[in-house]
């Protein structure tokens, strides 16, 4: 039975199960059923941040236009441009021995593509999720539901990968960010052009 968490949760990731290498973090939603005149295209990002909370470079931004890291632990499955269909939306798939040493976050976030432009925020959105996964056996860990939280944001930190003690722990965000994908770089330190 996977663990299912609660916003601010904190729960052991390899502590309770020594020997995980590799996930596979998915992420779905539904849009609720009203036509605004444009799909929703949701966009599952990771940012691998170092011990002052930003990305060391513009490369440690995992997302549709970088889909994976030099080190090869951290790599995006594609963007899903309707998240139309039941399961995950987007995956990315994790090693986590090969997360490099000066990273100790891995941050995925939620956007909403050109939110503006089409009129478009998460309260729109409905059964959004994270899960964890171990990749070697397909059994899911961890299952985080964001709930109705939402209202006007364009973007959310759903949750974070984060080293402690030598353990690899995951910690349910659940906060909103208006100003969408542009907002989340400026706050990890990504300038946006």
């Amino acid at each position: 039975m996977p663990i299912n968490l609660s916003k601010g949760q904190k729960v052991d990731l390899t502590k309770g199960n020594p020997g995980l290498k590799s996930i596979m973090v998915g992420l779905g939603w539904d849009v609720n059923a009203f036509d605004s005149g444009a799909d929703f295209d949701l966009d599952a990002a990771a940012f691998m941040l170092g011990a002052n909370g930003t990305c060391p470079t513009e490369k440690e931004f995992i997302f549709y236009g970088n889909l994976e890291h030099a080190s090869e632990s951290v790599k995006h499955m594609g963007d899903n441009l309707t998240g139309e269909g039941d399961g995950d939306d987007e995956q990315i798939l994790i090693d986590l021995t090969k997360i490099p040493a000066n990273v100790e976050k891995v941050a995925f976030t939620v956007t909403i593509y050109e939110a503006e432009g089409r009129r478009q925020n998460f309260g729109q959105v409905s059964n959004a999720y994270i899960r964890i996964v171990d990749e070697s056996n397909n059994t899911e860990l961890i299952r985080y539901d964001l709930g109705e939280d939402f209202s006007i944001e364009t973007a959310v930190v759903v949750g974070e990968l984060y080293r402690h003690n030598g353990e690899w722990k995951f910690n349910a965000i659940g906060s909103g960010f208006q100003g969408g994908l542009a907002a989340l770089c400026g706050h990890y330190g990504i300038e946006v052009a």
